[in-house]
């Protein structure tokens, strides 16, 4: 038998204030067509006034605990990624935890800023296959309009607030590619690439700084480095871009999704897309896009799944799970 990190529940959450690209055109040169025709954004959500990463956070595991049916306590692990966290330190991860009322287990924040998610949901997998965890919640949480120059047109527009979380729990397979959990994962970075898309603060400078991104370059790594981790990860698993019944991207722009869809050799048919009603939401993007698509009825048990993102770092990867 083979052990499994399979999706008990998800779940997620959004600040109540929603922005329209129409609200940028009195601040900025830019207008509700050019945005979405460059990314498909339509919308996205900001975290109110004294609203945290670890309040958006908890709401989303809250609704992941009330999918599975379980309580903080049957949790042995939390892992949150974000980079936005509330404070330098302690973790988001340890403030979710108490906020939720998980008194026993442990909880620590993974930091691979929008590719966050993955590499949290790998490392789930890893300590839940070799046994030291069986139930772990995983959360992607961000409120990246505090890290957004509003003067930037080209950056403040993209992003968005937001959390999602998956549940995961242990159980017994036959160790085949027709089991239900996490099938395979693949994970990558190259420092060499850090000025590509980054935040000019830190302890370095004293200040939370803004974010900083060249769109061209970006976009080029995007397409090229997403398709080829989901096909690494495919062939760790044994399987092809046939047997997918849904990728379920990063949401950072429609363009990057519809090429890199392409380049997998599916439809557009097959993809997850929430980046009209949310733009970027970083780590918390994938998470989102799940509960979306299982609360629409669209992923459904027994489908194959392929998760893919990118970020600074650069950092990139892919997780294959059957939900």
């Amino acid at each position: 038998m083979t052990i499994r990190a399979t999706v008990r529940g998800v779940g997620h959450y959004l600040p109540d204030r929603v922005v329209p690209n129409s609200e940028f055109e009195a601040t900025l040169d830019t207008s509700d067509e050019w945005i979405r025709s460059r990314t498909g954004i339509e919308r996205r959500h900001f975290a109110a006034e004294g609203q945290t990463t670890s309040d958006l956070a908890t709401n989303a595991a809250r609704a992941a605990l009330e999918d599975a049916g379980l309580e903080p306590g049957d949790l042995d692990a939390l892992i949150v990624a974000t980079s936005t966290a509330d404070l330098t330190f302690p973790s988001v991860a340890t403030m979710v935890q108490a906020k939720l009322g998980m008194s026993s287990g442990f909880a620590f924040d993974v930091q691979a800023v929008c590719a966050g998610f993955v590499y949290a949901l790998s490392n789930a997998h890893a300590m839940i296959v070799s046994g030291q965890a069986r139930r772990v919640m995983v959360i992607g949480a961000e409120t990246f309009s505090r890290l957004l120059d509003m003067a930037d047109r080209s950056t403040c527009v993209l992003f968005g607030d937001g959390a999602g979380a998956l549940l995961l729990e242990a159980t017994d397979a036959e160790g085949t590619p027709q089991d239900r959990g996490i099938l395979a994962t693949d994970l990558n970075s190259d420092g060499s690439y850090r000025d590509v898309l980054y935040v000019d603060g830190g302890t370095s400078t004293g200040t939370t700084g803004f974010l900083r991104m060249q769109g061209r370059e970006v976009f080029r790594h995007a397409v090229e480095k997403l398709a080829t981790t989901a096909h690494t990860a495919l062939d760790k698993a044994g399987l092809t871009a046939e047997d997918v019944a849904w990728i379920v991207p990063h949401q950072a722009n429609l363009r990057i999704i519809k090429a890199t869809a392409q380049r997998m050799g599916l439809g557009m048919d097959k993809v997850i897309v929430t980046v009209q009603d949310h733009g970027n939401t970083s780590a918390a993007s994938i998470p989102l896009a799940l509960s979306v698509g299982k609360a629409e009825g669209r992923i459904k048990p027994g489908d194959l799944v392929v998760t893919e993102a990118i970020g600074g770092g650069l950092a990139w990867g892919s997780v294959v799970l059957r939900w």
